[in-house]
């Protein structure tokens, strides 16, 4: 029996260790004890995380792919932090688990008990988490099999996981819900949209929304980075065009957007890449006045305010909140309503 203590933060702040005083993400360690739980907590038993493609990007590419030190790396943040908090990129994840106690304070006002499986909605950059062994490393979909535990507080949040969906491809989902969802909520119809990175998890889903919303007036631009990755993102006619480009350069983006759009630009664009230095390609692709939502945790938001202000350019700029209302009804209903993306997502993520 798990002891439970009275009067925790609904924020999850009696969980910091240090620095005191700030709330559970931006801190550098969290308790992650679990031999008692507070009132206001629900603690999971962990089987699998879904480290957000940022930071397990960055951690691949610096021990060469091995997935042995992969998966040490992550067991050394977790150890060193209580948390799944990458240092480099400040990024997390999602998690997927099993309810294992739920507090006091919560019991009968939420729609668990133990026994249910969740997926997390909260980023494992503020999530405390202990993991006890690593049990495999999919190095190829970013997700982690493990044995741990974790608490989400009172005002975290979490999706059951459906019945009809397999969990990894759920999790998988989950983990980039906000995007599609935002994406739903920016499209007008009649926009030109261009979705910088669409050949990815996040852009899939955003490329599908985007169409759905823009309609019959509108126009969905693909990017992706290799031959293989824009055909596969034109073998499932998701957008109106699919180009090659290197969101890194600034120059050649504009260049081929303004040459596509006979000069007039792009009227949204959603960056869902999981690398440094997209900013400036991102702005100088949308019109003045236009939109860009930055969903990629590689976003550097100094970079991308000083550069739209260095070259002039009076656009929108949205950061990537992981939390819209209804985002992961809006992802499963992707998934249900497109089979060629259920399809793709059973090959990679099943």
């Amino acid at each position: 029996m798990v002891q439970i203590i009275k009067g925790g933060n609904p924020f999850g702040s009696h969980r910091v260790l240090e620095p005191a005083g700030v709330l559970p993400q931006p801190s550098e360690k969290l308790n992650n004890d679990f031999s008692s739980i507070w009132d206001n907590e629900i603690l999971i038993n962990v089987e699998a995380l879904n480290v957000d493609s940022a930071s397990f990007t960055q951690i691949k590419t610096a021990v060469d792919g091995d997935e042995q030190k992969i998966g040490a790396r992550i067991l050394e943040i977790v150890g060193k932090r209580g948390k799944m908090h990458n240092p480099v990129t400040g990024s997390g994840g999602v998690l997927i688990g099993e309810i294992a106690a739920i507090g006091d304070a919560l019991a009968g006002k939420r729609d668990l008990k133990p026994g249910d499986k969740i997926v997390t909605l909260v980023s494992l950059s503020l999530t405390p988490l202990r993991i006890d062994q690593v049990l495999e490393v999919k190095k190829n979909i970013d997700q982690v099999r493990v044995k741990g535990q974790a608490v989400i507080f009172e005002s975290g949040i979490y999706a059951k996981l459906p019945e009809d969906l397999p969990e990894t491809l759920a999790m998988a989902a989950l983990d980039v819900a906000g995007a599609p969802a935002q994406t739903a909520r920016l499209v007008k119809p009649g926009d030109t949209v261009v979705i910088v990175g669409a050949t990815g998890k996040s852009g899939i889903l955003c490329s599908y929304e985007a169409k759905k919303r823009a309609g019959v007036t509108g126009r969905v631009i693909g990017t992706g980075t290799s031959d293989a990755s824009c055909n596969q993102l034109k073998a499932l006619n998701l957008c109106d065009d699919v180009i090659k480009l290197d969101a890194t350069d600034a120059l050649a983006c504009h260049e081929s957007i303004s040459k596509l759009t006979a000069g007039k630009l792009a009227d949204l664009i959603i960056n869902n890449v999981s690398i440094p230095n997209t900013e400036l390609g991102s702005i100088l692709m949308c019109r003045e006045e236009g939109t860009i939502y930055f969903f990629s945790m590689a976003t550097s938001f100094t970079k991308a305010a000083l550069g739209a202000e260095g070259i002039g350019k009076d656009v929108n700029m949205i950061i990537g909140n992981g939390y819209t209302k209804g985002h992961a009804e809006i992802t499963y209903s992707v998934l249900r309503e497109s089979p060629v993306i259920m399809q793709l997502f059973e090959k990679l993520y099943c």
